[in-house]
């Protein structure tokens, strides 16, 4: 995993070279991510908890499922693709906004999507350690509260997803 190679883009999200994922993040340089959010029919979303096992944000709670855009995949490629590897489901998604990169984000420019699906799920284990559906306001609150058991980037597009759906 930590040899995997992704691209390395500029500002303008333009692929100006490929590197190692462990150098990607050691450097900080700029590269791609997706994140889905999976909503169920009683309008609930569900967090996973990530796995011990990971480099980053061990043990907290993040989207529903996420990954880095691979070489010579897009943002709409890849984000089917982690859908069904972390989660083990298989349905339409709705791109939704794509954040810029900053330091709080680890250099990623990030595609949102969405979508609806009410499980069951077959999770991929070496990722996620515990899924758990949440109301929206419980959402809030713990965003609202900055609770440290969930990602900072979770934390931010979560507060960027309220902004969009109220548009």
């Amino acid at each position: 995993m930590s040899n995997e190679l992704l691209a390395v883009v500029d500002e303008h999200d333009c692929i100006i070279n490929h590197r190692p994922r462990r150098e990607i993040h050691t450097l900080s340089l700029r590269h791609r991510a997706v994140h889905i959010l999976v909503f169920n029919d009683s309008g609930q979303l569900l967090l996973q908890k990530r796995s011990l096992k990971k480099d980053l944000n061990k043990g907290l709670w993040d989207t529903s499922a996420a990954g880095h855009v691979d070489q010579g995949e897009t943002y709409a490629v890849c984000a089917p693709r982690e859908l069904t590897e972390e989660l083990g489901v298989s349905t339409a998604l709705t791109a939704l906004f794509k954040l810029e990169p900053t330091p709080a984000l680890g250099m990623e420019f990030i595609q949102v999507y969405e979508c609806r699906h009410n499980g069951p799920f077959n999770l991929a284990e070496e990722e996620i350690d515990e899924i758990r559906w949440l109301n929206r306001d419980e959402v809030d609150k713990r965003v609202d509260d900055n609770d440290a058991t969930l990602t900072e980037t979770f934390r931010i597009i979560w507060r960027h997803y309220r902004g969009y759906i109220m548009q």
